[in-house]
């Protein structure tokens, strides 16, 4: 495995790290983690060096900090550091700061957490921290020993206003979303290169854009793999781009299966700085432009914006809306919105609070919309 230096402390943290929020579930739950099998993969991912772990308060309903906790029993917690993140979203007083922490702790069933996030940091949410005073809270958490470093998770509109949140403390850490498709997408490229300026190292969250990079891949995209002498899976290529900026610091993937792991551990002992050639990045912004050319809705399938008032499984049928365009496979859509998939989009009710939870801003209400008059109504023969 490879390792990079936090420079706060000259620890080495693994260049992989393990994200735990799409461990593998039962019967398609995502708040039933098959336990077993996540704790070997996360077990084996150590073993083979990954020393770095996220999980956050609402992952798989509310259970990964739970699988976690157990999955690093056994001397395994000594070994790793590990990330968790305050919800500000459920922040309504100051008290909710310490309340939430300890109830993450029991969680963990840990004494402390290493890597503690403001999660969701964006300009609305943003507000709440200094109102509520949450990072002199924080402060006073980890001078107790409760957390040893303060970071957060930006998931704001701009790159102007990660700025603003870089320099308004002294951040140990930070967390932003990066892949080949998204270079300027919230932070951004030059919002790691500023972060990386100012002496905050940054970990990067989607590198596969929610394994929409490795999924089937579209005819277009596959042409474009084949073109180049150097043979590697999508999943290579992606962490290998995110890999070459020596100012990352780690790269979270959320890991679904153990062959998964497999994979990332090996790619991600191979890769280093500034090693791709001019030749490789051409081709990887080649296959970047296809992408985006063919993606409508760029929704990572977080699930932030889940459960629905109504039961919509928003990001399952946003995939399918996409799905519709990239693959050309708009009937088949159609045809399993109408006789499978319910609530169907034109159950919406427009109330939108899923898009204020939305860290890719999309207008899911329109989309919705959309999808019910492109796929509801059965195809009128002529």
């Amino acid at each position: 495995m490879n390792y990079r230096i936090f420079p706060k402390t000259g620890e080495k943290v693994s260049l992989l790290g393990f994200g735990c929020m799409r461990l593998p579930v039962l019967d398609g739950d995502h708040t039933k983690i098959d336990e077993v099998e996540a704790v070997r993969m996360i077990r084996y991912a150590i073993d083979a060096g990954v020393n770095y772990v996220d999980t956050a308060y609402m992952y798989h309903g509310g259970k990964s900090e739970v699988l976690l906790g157990k999955a690093l029993k056994d001397g395994y917690r000594e070994k790793v550091f590990v990330a968790d993140k305050l919800p500000l979203m459920f922040l309504k007083t100051s008290e909710d700061v310490p309340r939430l922490l300890e109830e993450q702790l029991t969680r963990l069933d840990m004494p402390h957490i290493d890597m503690y996030l403001l999660h969701d940091v964006r300009e609305k949410s943003w507000e709440k921290v200094p109102k509520l005073k949450v990072l002199d809270i924080l402060k006073e958490k980890r001078a107790q020993g409760l957390i040893r470093h303060i970071g957060f998770s930006y998931h704001g509109e701009t790159t102007a206003f990660f700025k603003e949140v870089i320099d308004a403390f002294p951040w140990d850490f930070c967390q932003i979303q990066l892949n080949y498709m998204d270079t300027a997408l919230q932070a951004g490229v030059e919002g790691l290169r500023y972060a990386a300026s100012k002496g905050v190292p940054v970990v990067i969250m989607e590198p596969l854009k929610g394994g929409k990079l490795t999924d089937v891949l579209p005819e277009p995209i596959q042409r474009y793999w084949n073109d180049i002498d150097v043979k590697r899976s999508p999943a290579d290529w992606a962490f290998r781009w995110i890999a070459d900026f020596p100012e990352v610091l780690t790269v979270l993937s959320g890991m679904s299966t153990f062959a998964q792991v497999e994979e990332n551990i090996q790619i991600l002992s191979n890769a280093d700085a500034n090693a791709l050639t001019k030749e490789e990045h051409s081709i990887i912004g080649k296959v970047a432009d296809a992408y985006n050319k063919l993606t409508p809705y760029a929704c990572t399938a977080c699930k932030y914006c889940i459960p629905c008032l109504v039961g919509i499984d928003i990001p399952g049928l946003i995939s399918l809306r996409n799905e519709a365009t990239i693959f050309e496979s708009a009937e088949k859509v159609s045809f399993s919105i109408r006789n499978f998939v319910r609530p169907v989009p034109s159950t919406c009710t427009a109330c939108r609070q899923c898009e204020e939870k939305c860290p890719q801003h999309l207008p899911i209400a329109d989309i919705m919309a959309e999808s019910a008059a492109m796929f509801e109504q059965p195809k009128q023969s002529s």
